[in-house]
């Protein structure tokens, strides 16, 4: 078990940024400031009177929209505070702090993204923001990484063991692997799906930049990972690898389930089972990216997703916001 590593350094000033060590740490950092904005840069109109109409939205379509602002309006609240209160105090490294305090601001606008996504539409913040106690795969999604991190959040937990260390990649990919890179990404797929239908357009051009945020926290989290893996091999076991595995299997059963929940009857052209083979899809690509064979082997069914990302696109800067900068233009989402 290292000594002078990402974690557990007594060596290292945590005031003191330079030299950098990680590279990949402040990378993230750039590509987080690259993509930067805010939810009052997006209009709401088009979605207001989406809204307010009785012919533009099925029943279906209305309760689907709830459920996912349901779902992300205390999904955002939980992940900004494990970041905060725990990731940050046992990751010393001053370069990756950079970079958790960059995440914690993003986790703030997607905050305040549903904030104004309720307001706009006037919708009770009551029946919203306690959708994750009133829907049941809602909850049972939540209930799950809370008790996945439930050693991040022990303000007596140290780092200090190789147990302790073990226990601490459990909880990280808990937290980022299992809520930000799977947990989110159906409801993704279901809001820009009605965005590709020319419905609430508003709120899936926020949902893109939310999703693009987000494919960065997860690089990071899976870097820290990997880096903290790497410098204490003798965590990454056999039977460790296979709880992880087993980990991420039920998530993905509690993210089928929500899909199905949220979208029962599916929408146009695309049904719940797709929803489910993308969760999936995703999956196995989470666990490729923390050096762990792939489960399903299911195809990408939404093609599409990968192009909701893509920061390349040029657009009229007197038509609409620029929000694509070349200095992202060579990112890897992780859709």
């Amino acid at each position: 078990m290292t000594k002078q590593g990402i974690i557990n350094n007594s060596t290292v000033d945590p005031n003191k940024i330079l030299p950098m060590r990680y590279m990949w740490a402040r990378q993230h950092y750039k590509d987080g400031v690259a993509n930067n904005w805010t939810p009052e840069e997006v209009s709401m109109q088009q979605d207001v009177e989406h809204w307010k109409s009785n012919d533009v939205l099925s029943a279906n379509e209305r309760r689907l929209i709830l459920w996912n602002l349901g779902f992300f309006s205390t999904a955002e609240s939980l992940t900004a505070n494990n970041l905060i209160l725990s990731v940050y105090q046992h990751v010393t490294n001053p370069e990756c702090r950079q970079y958790i305090l960059r995440q914690a601001y993003e986790e703030a606008v997607h905050t305040d993204t549903f904030i104004y996504c309720c307001d706009s539409l006037g919708l009770d913040p009551d029946e919203i923001y306690n959708m994750y106690e009133t829907i049941p795969s809602i909850k049972e999604k939540d209930n799950f990484v809370v008790n996945l991190t439930k050693s991040l959040m022990d303000p007596y937990f140290k780092t200090d063991t190789t147990e302790n260390i073990q226990q601490f990649i459990h909880d990280l990919i808990g937290y980022y692997v299992i809520m930000e890179g799977i947990f989110f990404y159906a409801g993704f797929a279901m809001m820009l799906a009605l965005k590709r239908q020319g419905k609430m357009i508003g709120i899936g051009e926020q949902f893109e930049y939310i999703m693009r945020d987000e494919s960065i926290h997860l690089a990071f989290g899976c870097d820290l990972i990997n880096t903290i893996i790497e410098e204490n091999p003798e965590i990454w076991t056999e039977d460790f690898k296979q709880k992880v595995v087993g980990l991420i299997k039920e998530a993905v059963i509690l993210e089928q389930q929500y899909a199905h929940d949220a979208c029962p009857q599916g929408m146009l052209a695309i049904n719940a089972k797709q929803f489910s083979d993308y969760v999936e899809y995703i999956a196995d690509r989470r666990l490729e990216r923390i050096n762990l064979p792939k489960v399903y082997g299911k195809p990408n069914p939404f093609p599409w997703m990968s192009q909701a990302t893509d920061l390349s696109k040029e657009k009229n800067f007197f038509e609409t916001r620029v929000t694509e900068y070349q200095t992202a233009g060579s990112l890897e989402w992780g859709d």
